[in-house]
C-alpha cells in the first residue's frame, strides 16, 4: 500500500539531508500528520460511543455481570435506584459464609458502575477475596417528585434485602460509598445504625466549609454565586430537571490544564497505546445523568452551603434528626491530598465538628479509622489500579479486624512488607497499621479555622435571602416559560454534551476519517522518541500545561482573596444577623447537656460492670491490656483477637465478641487500676489448673505476631501475677464450694423428709375419714400392723440407701458423705430419722452432684419406692 506522503530514496538522503535535521523533520511531519487522523478517529468513536451509551435504558459501565433484585421504583416512596447482584467471574466462587460487600455509586452527574468498572476495582478486590457482592446503581432519570429522604429509605431497603439474603452469617454487610455515595450512606446509618455493618467512605465530602488555605477553591463557589439561587434557576430552566453536565463542567474548572490539554494532547502524543484506556474511561465520564431539581436544592442548601450534616442540624420530614453520633458501625474514612474536589479537610472535619475530644468518641462507642494518601486524585481514590491493589485490598482484608477494633480515633498507614525487618510475619504484600489519634491531631489536617466560620455562615444567610428573592420575583416566570421540550434542547446543546455529538459519525463532516485512519494504521511510521522535533513538542507542551496552571493559580487565589474579604466584613455579617459570631449557626452537638449526661450515665454503667463477668472476661482485658502497652496496632494484632475467639467460644457470634472486646475496652478506660484488680475476682471459681490454662492461652495468642515490645512485656508480667493470685485462691474456693453443697443438700433432704411425712399423715387421715366404722377388734389388727409396719420400714429403707448409694459415680461418694453429716446438723426434733430420710438426703444430693441423665434416673426411682410405703397403711385397712 502506497503512503500518504511521498518519500525521496533512500540512497539519495545523505546527499541531501547530511546532518539528519532534515530527514528528522520530515519523520516528525509524517508522524504528526498520522497521530492527527488517529487522534480524531478515537474523538470519532468516542462520540459514538457516548450516543450508543445515553440512548440505552439502563446504561453503566459495571465491568462484571450482574442480574437485578430490587427496583427502587416499585418501593412505597419510588426512586430511580436498584439493587443488582454481581455475578463472579468464571472460575472465581464467592463464600456465602462471608460478610456481604455493597457498593454504592456516586450520583454526581456521571452515570453507575464506576465502583465496578474494571477487575482492579472496589468489587473486584471484593470478589477475589470471596465476598458476595451487591451494587446499588441508578437510572439516567429520577422518578418525578423524589427527594433525598426517598433516596435515603430506598438504600435502607436494599439493605435489609441484603441482609434477608444471607441468614446464615451474623456479620452485617460491609458498604463502601464513593464521593456523593458517601454522606449518603452515613446519613442512612445515622437513621438505622443496626443494618450496617464496618463502612467505608471514599472522597466523601461531609464538612463543605473546611479547607486549607490556598486550597479547595471549590468551597467558595456558593459564596461567589450569590448562594444556592442559581441551582433552583437552572432547574426550573430544565422544567424541575437538573442536568449533571453542570456539575461535571463544574469538576472540569478545576483543573483547566487538565481538561482542555493535558488530557487530550496525552492521547495524540500516545494514541498507538492510549486509545483504549481513553476510551473506557470516557465512557463513564461523558454518560451525564440528570437528577431531580428538588434533589439537588436540598443537597446544595442542607450540605454545600449550609453544612448542616456534621453539625447534627438536618431534621426528616418525620421529624427524626440525622446525628453522625448514632452511627454504631466502624467508619474508614479515605482521603487523599492530591484531590481538588474533596480534600482532606471536607472529608474529616466532621469528627472535629461533632466531638470535642477523643474522650468523646469512645463514650459514643464509635470506631472513626481515617487514611490520607499523597498524591491520587478525586478519581483515582476509587479507580486508580494501584489503589485498589493496595488501599482497598487492605481495607477489605481487614474489615473484620476493624469490626473489633475498640472505639477510638485511628490513623492507618500501609506499608510495603519487602521493607520491613519483620516481613517473614507478613501474609500479604502490604501491612495495614493503626495508630491511635487524638482531635487535637486530626486539627492538623482539618486546619480549622473559626474566622472562616464566621464567613461560611454569611454566605448561607445571604443564600437564604437570594433564594427568597427570586422564588418570589423571578421563578413564576421562568416556570411559565420552560416546558419539557426546551429543557431537552437545552440539555443537547450543553458545551459538555455538543462535543461528543460533533465528532462523531452523525457529523457529515466526519465521513472521511475512519478510511484515512484505517490507511494509516496499514502503513504506520511512527517517531522514535530521541526525535528532536518530538522532544521540542514535548516541551512546548509542557509550557502550555504550566501556563494555564499559573491561570488556575491566580484565579483561584483571586477567588479566595475576593471571599474572604467580602465575606469577613463584621458589617455584613451584622447585616444578616450573625454579629461576627458563627456560634449562634454552627454549634457542636457534643457540647450539649442532654450528650454530657448521657457521657456520665454510661461512664456510670461502666463502673458497675467491673467485677461482672467469668473467666472469658478476664483473659480479654488481659489481651487488651497487653495490647494497650504497644505504641501501634497492625492487622496481625487481629490474629490474636481472632485465636482468642476460637479458642474461648468457638460457638460465639462476631457480634457477641465484639461486644465483649468493647466492654472489656471500656472498663480499662474508665478505671484501669480497679479492672485490673478485679481480675482475680472474675476467676473465682475456676480450679488452679483452668486458670493455669487460660494463662497458658494468653501466651499463645500474644506469640502469634512475635516477640513483645518492652511496654507490652511489662504488662503481661502484670497479668501473670494476677492470675497467679488467683490460683492461690482457688484451692480455698473449693473448699468453700464442696462445703456449700453439702449444706445445701442436707437442708434441701431435711426439708423433703419434712414434706414426705406431712403428705402420710395427710393420706392416713384421709383414708380415717373414708372408712365406714367398724368393731374394736378390725381397728385393733391395723394397729398392729401398723406397728409390724414402722418396724420393717428402717430396714427396707436402709437396704434402698444401700442401693441407692452404691459407688458407681463419683456423684454418689460425695452424696454418702453428705449422708455421714446430715444427723449432726438435724435438730432434736428431727433426730429419730427413719432409713427413709437417708434415702432422700441421697437423693438429694445425687441430683445436685450427678450429670442431668443420672438425676433424672435417681428421682425417678426414689419416687417409685417411696409410693407404696405411703399407701400400706389405708390398703390393709380396706382389706379388713
Amino acid at each position: 500500500m502506497n503512503a500518504l506522503i511521498p518519500t525521496p530514496p533512500p540512497s539519495m538522503l545523505p546527499l541531501v539531508d547530511p546532518f539528519g535535521f532534515g530527514r528528522a523533520a520530515y519523520d516528525y511531519w509524517r508522524d504528526s500528520l498520522e497521530r492527527s487522523v488517529l487522534f480524531m478517529d478515537v474523538m470519532r468513536q468516542r462520540g459514538n460511543q457516548y450516543l450508543e451509551h445515553i440512548e440505552k435504558t439502563k446504561p453503566n459501565v459495571l465491568g462484571f455481570d450482574a442480574e437485578v433484585l430490587m427496583d427502587g421504583r416499585g418501593l412505597p416512596r419510588p426512586v430511580n435506584y436498584e439493587l443488582l447482584r454481581i455475578l463472579p467471574p468464571e472460575g472465581m466462587e464467592t463464600d456465602l459464609q462471608m460478610r456481604p460487600f455493597v457498593v454504592v455509586d456516586p450520583r454526581a452527574g456521571h452515570g453507575p458502575g464506576i465502583g465496578g468498572f474494571k477487575p482492579d476495582s472496589e468489587i473486584g478486590v471484593a470478589l477475589r477475596a470471596g465476598h458476595p457482592c451487591y451494587f446499588i446503581g441508578f437510572l439516567p432519570y429520577p422518578v418525578k417528585g423524589q427527594t433525598v429522604e426517598d433516596v435515603v429509605e430506598a438504600e435502607v431497603a436494599f439493605l435489609r434485602r441484603v441482609i434477608e439474603r444471607h441468614p446464615e452469617t451474623s456479620e452485617k454487610p460491609m458498604v463502601v460509598g464513593n464521593c456523593q455515595a458517601g454522606w449518603q450512606i452515613m446519613m442512612a446509618a445515622a437513621l438505622e445504625p443496626e443494618l450496617f455493618g464496618p463502612i467505608l467512605i471514599a472522597g466523601a465530602p461531609l464538612s463543605y466549609w473546611a479547607g486549607e488555605r490556598g486550597k479547595a477553591p471549590m468551597r467558595y463557589t456558593g459564596g461567589l454565586t450569590g448562594g444556592s439561587w442559581m441551582t433552583s434557576l437552572l432547574s426550573d430552566l430544565g422544567a424541575g430537571l437538573f442536568d449533571g453536565a453542570w456539575l461535571v463542567q463544574n469538576f472540569e474548572r478545576l483543573n483547566p490544564a487538565n481538561t482542555w490539554w493535558s488530557k487530550q494532547y496525552r492521547l495524540y502524543a500516545q494514541v498507538d497505546t492510549e486509545a483504549e484506556r481513553y476510551l473506557e474511561f470516557e465512557r463513564w465520564w461523558g454518560g451525564h445523568v440528570v437528577l431531580g431539581g428538588e434533589e439537588i436544592q436540598y443537597i446544595v442548601d442542607n450540605l454545600f452551603v449550609g453544612n448542616r450534616l456534621s453539625t447534627a442540624q438536618l431534621v426528616t420530614s418525620d421529624g427524626r434528626r440525622i446525628d453522625l453520633r448514632n452511627v454504631r458501625s466502624p467508619v474508614v474514612v479515605f482521603c487523599s491530598k492530591g484531590d481538588d474536589i474533596t480534600p482532606p479537610p471536607q472529608a474529616l472535619g466532621w469528627v472535629r465538628d461533632l466531638y470535642e475530644g477523643v474522650e468523646d468518641v469512645i463514650a459514643n462507642e464509635q470506631t472513626i479509622v481515617y487514611c490520607v494518601h499523597d498524591t491520587t486524585g478525586h478519581l483515582g481514590i476509587f479507580v486508580s489500579g494501584s489503589v485498589s491493589r493496595k488501599e482497598h485490598t487492605e481495607f477489605t482484608a481487614n474489615m473484620d479486624y476493624i469490626d473489633v477494633l475498640p472505639p477510638g480515633l485511628y490513623e492507618t498507614t500501609i506499608s510495603s512488607a519487602k521493607e520491613r525487618e519483620d516481613a517473614e510475619l507478613i501474609e500479604r504484600d502490604y501491612l495495614l497499621e493503626f495508630t491511635p489519634r487524638t482531635v487535637e491531631e486530626l486539627d492538623q489536617e482539618v486546619q480549622h479555622r473559626p474566622e472562616d466560620d464566621t464567613r461560611f455562615a454569611t454566605v448561607a444567610r445571604i443564600s437564604e435571602i437570594n433564594l427568597g428573592f427570586y422564588r418570589l420575583f423571578m421563578q413564576p416566570w421562568i416556570q411559565a416559560l420552560a416546558t419539557p421540550e426546551s429543557a431537552r434542547w437545552m440539555r443537547r446543546m450543553h458545551p459538555n454534551r455538543m462535543g461528543y455529538r460533533l465528532l462523531s459519525d452523525r457529523n457529515p463532516l466526519m465521513t472521511a476519517v475512519p478510511v484515512l485512519a484505517d490507511k494509516v494504521r496499514a502503513d504506520r511510521h511512527p517517531v522514535h522518541e530521541d526525535n528532536v522535533f518530538r522532544a521540542v513538542e514535548g516541551v512546548l507542551s509542557d509550557q502550555v500545561t504550566r501556563g494555564l496552571n499559573a491561570w488556575r493559580d491566580l484565579r483561584d487565589s483571586s477567588s479566595e482573596r475576593l471571599f474572604l474579604d467580602l465575606y469577613g466584613q463584621p458589617v455584613l455579617q451584622a447585616m444578616v444577623g450573625l454579629g461576627g459570631d458563627a456560634h449562634v449557626h454552627r454549634r457542636r452537638p457534643g457540647a450539649e447537656p442532654e450528650h454530657r449526661r448521657f457521657i456520665e450515665r454510661r461512664r456510670e454503667e461502666i463502673q458497675r460492670a467491673i467485677t461482672e463477668g467469668g473467666s472469658h472476661e478476664a483473659v480479654m482485658r488481659s489481651v487488651i491490656h497487653v495490647l494497650g502497652g504497644a505504641p501501634a496496632t497492625d492487622e496481625r494484632n487481629f490474629k490474636r483477637l481472632r485465636a482468642s475467639r476460637a479458642e474461648l467460644e468457638p460457638g460465639i457470634q462476631l457480634v457477641d465478641f465484639k461486644h465483649m472486646v468493647r466492654e472489656q475496652f471500656f472498663t480499662l478506660q474508665q478505671d484501669q487500676e480497679a479492672a485490673l484488680a478485679a481480675i482475680p475476682t472474675l476467676l473465682s471459681g475456676q480450679t488452679a489448673e483452668q486458670i493455669n490454662v487460660y494463662l497458658e492461652h494468653i501466651e499463645h495468642v500474644l506469640a502469634a505476631s512475635g516477640e513483645l515490645s518492652e511496654r507490652a512485656a511489662e504488662r503481661f508480667e502484670r497479668i501473670k501475677g494476677l492470675f497467679h493470685q488467683a490460683i492461690k485462691q482457688a484451692p480455698q474456693d473449693e473448699q468453700d464450694a464442696l462445703r456449700d453443697v453439702h449444706a445445701r443438700m442436707s437442708s434441701q433432704a431435711l426439708a423433703e423428709e419434712r414434706a414426705r411425712r406431712e403428705m402420710e399423715s395427710h393420706m392416713e387421715s384421709l383414708a380415717v375419714a373414708e372408712r365406714v366404722p367398724a368393731t374394736a377388734s378390725e381397728q385393733a389388727e391395723p394397729r398392729e400392723e401398723n406397728a409390724e409396719v414402722q418396724a420393717q420400714r428402717p430396714d427396707a429403707a436402709a437396704q434402698q440407701s444401700v442401693s441407692e448409694s452404691h459407688p458407681e459415680s463419683p456423684a454418689k461418694e460425695a452424696a454418702s458423705e453428705a449422708v455421714a453429716e446430715a444427723p449432726a446438723q438435724s435438730t432434736p426434733d428431727e433426730a429419730p430419722s427413719t432409713g427413709s430420710e437417708t434415702s432422700s438426703t441421697t437423693e438429694a444430693e445425687a441430683r445436685d452432684t450427678a450429670p442431668e441423665g443420672q438425676q433424672t434416673t435417681a428421682s425417678t426411682t426414689g419416687a417409685t419406692k417411696r409410693k407404696p410405703a405411703s399407701r400400706t397403711t389405708p390398703r390393709k385397712s380396706r382389706k379388713s
